[in-house]
């Protein structure tokens, strides 16, 4: 199955499945990242939007523990980068409909939490089709060295991705079942 008929599927069953209300588990996520010595303090998230994993609750909880949140905005060219954002700042819908931070500052992310349309054991993923994730990592990782999670339920895990030259594998998949 290519990219985009496992695209158009996922996010079918995703709709579909909407309204399950998971807890995403903040202690293993946490451990995770403490145990992969990823003790810099700066985390680029997404705001969900489109049935994706609810992470709020949980960019609370790192904002709590003296995490810093940066969030994207899409930029001219197909580009995008991260702003500062704090859970209780207002947000601005852009024109594909997501919501962005008002913030006009660059960060660089240390860890960067991604949505996901599919993925594989591999931890190959499939998102929107745009390519703006796989450009930024591969901008950044040119900067600074970067952990990157990835977000979905787990009936979005698929058999295989073929992944091509421009594709960047995530460096975890976290989902409901993850403990």
């Amino acid at each position: 199955m290519n990219k985009s008929s496992i695209r158009k599927k996922i996010l079918k069953i995703r709709k579909e499945n909407r309204s399950k209300n998971i807890e995403l588990n903040f202690f293993s996520l946490e451990q995770m990242i403490i145990k992969n010595r990823l003790s810099r303090k700066s985390i680029g998230a997404y705001y969900p939007y489109n049935f994706e994993i609810d992470i709020t609750k949980i960019l609370k909880n790192f904002e709590k523990k003296g995490y810093s949140i940066l969030l994207p905005k899409i930029r001219n060219n197909n580009q995008m980068d991260f702003f500062k954002w704090s859970t209780n700042d207002p947000l601005q819908i852009n024109k594909y409909g997501i919501p962005e931070p008002t913030s006009s500052k660059i960060f660089y992310p240390d860890i960067i939490f991604i949505p996901i349309v599919a993925f594989d054991k591999d931890f190959n993923r499939i998102g929107y089709g745009g390519g703006y994730y796989d450009r930024y990592l591969h901008k950044l990782k040119k900067i600074k060295k970067i952990f990157t999670i990835g977000f979905a339920y787990s009936f979005q895990k698929v058999k295989k991705i073929e992944s091509k030259k421009h594709d960047v594998r995530l460096d975890y998949v976290f989902t409901e079942k993850t403990n």
